[in-house]
């Protein structure tokens, strides 16, 4: 008997704590029973708040959904412009449950089921925006207007999910790899044409300055010849001049130190060798007749 009735106790207890259920801050829950959402008496459907509350046991189940803003920020997509270029668009979503009821009803509770219809709404309002400009326009400034259309559009359409749409952000927009790498390249051969047409003004220029310049210098070298041969010929001509007047003055004197130059360069090094007759007019200042003379 004894254990019959702790076997009751333990039965009731069981029954008490299943049909008591909390619902976290933060989180709402609806309650089935037999797949079926509770309503009240309007036929609205219960969302339990958070807090404390009691369910029939075993017959009725407890579904609990987030309350809170989530992020939806997946893969970048692939959206087509007004002059049909491929842009890889990175974006995501701000959004969070509105109506609990058509939420439950449409997505079964489910939030990655949520997450799919949703980003289906956004692509199809970011495509409508992206087809509906050019990639100057978008880059150029229009960003914010489209995000705010692509928002508008969502929202309406997210409506059905009892789902509210807080905000949509593009955080980044790319060209694909092969668009981008026909394009670099395509940069790429302009930068080069363009520094080859450079390149090759700058060598006209150089040839035309070197050339200028060889011209210079050679009228300078002429000039500097012709100056030194003008030089040179008055140089000589002086020298004569002053020959000329020293022979006039004293020829016997003039032959005499023109006789000492002479054989001044005759007899320059020790290895210098004359043969000459001794009695050669060359050594007449030599021999001792002429110099006692």
């Amino acid at each position: 008997m004894k254990n019959f009735i702790i076997a009751i106790i333990v039965v009731v207890a069981l029954i008490v704590v299943s049909a008591i259920f909390v619902v976290p801050e933060g989180q709402r829950a609806i309650v089935t029973q037999f797949g079926k959402i509770q309503r009240d008496a309007e036929n609205q459907v219960l969302i339990y708040e958070p807090g404390l509350h009691f369910k029939l046991p075993v017959i009725q189940e407890v579904r609990k959904l987030d309350a809170r803003v989530q992020t939806l920020d997946d893969q970048a997509d692939r959206f087509v412009t007004a002059e049909k270029k491929d842009l890889l668009v990175d974006s995501y979503v701000k959004w969070r449950i509105k109506d609990f009821g058509a939420f439950f009803l449409s997505t079964g509770g489910i939030k990655s089921q949520a997450e799919v219809l949703l980003k289906q709404y956004i692509n199809n309002g970011l495509r409508t925006e992206f087809g509906s400009r050019t990639i100057q326009e978008i880059v150029s400034g229009e960003r914010t207007q489209l995000m705010q259309s692509a928002l508008s559009q969502a929202a309406q359409a997210a409506n059905e999910l009892g789902i509210e749409v807080i905000d949509v952000r593009v955080k980044q927009i790319n060209l694909p790899t092969e668009i981008s790498d026909s394009i670099f390249a395509r940069m790429r051969a302009e930068r080069k044409a363009v520094a080859d047409e450079h390149r090759a003004r700058g060598r006209e220029q150089a040839e035309i300055i070197r050339a200028d310049v060889d011209a210079r210098v050679t009228v300078m070298l002429a000039d500097a010849e012709r100056n030194s041969r003008t030089v040179r010929g008055e140089g000589d001509a002086t020298a004569a001049k002053v020959y000329a007047d020293m022979y006039s003055k004293n020829a016997e004197f003039y032959a005499f130190v023109r006789s000492l130059e002479a054989y001044r360069n005759s007899f320059n090094s020790k290895n210098d060798v004359l043969v000459v007759q001794p009695d050669n007019d060359f050594f007449k200042y030599m021999r001792s007749d002429k110099v006692s003379n």
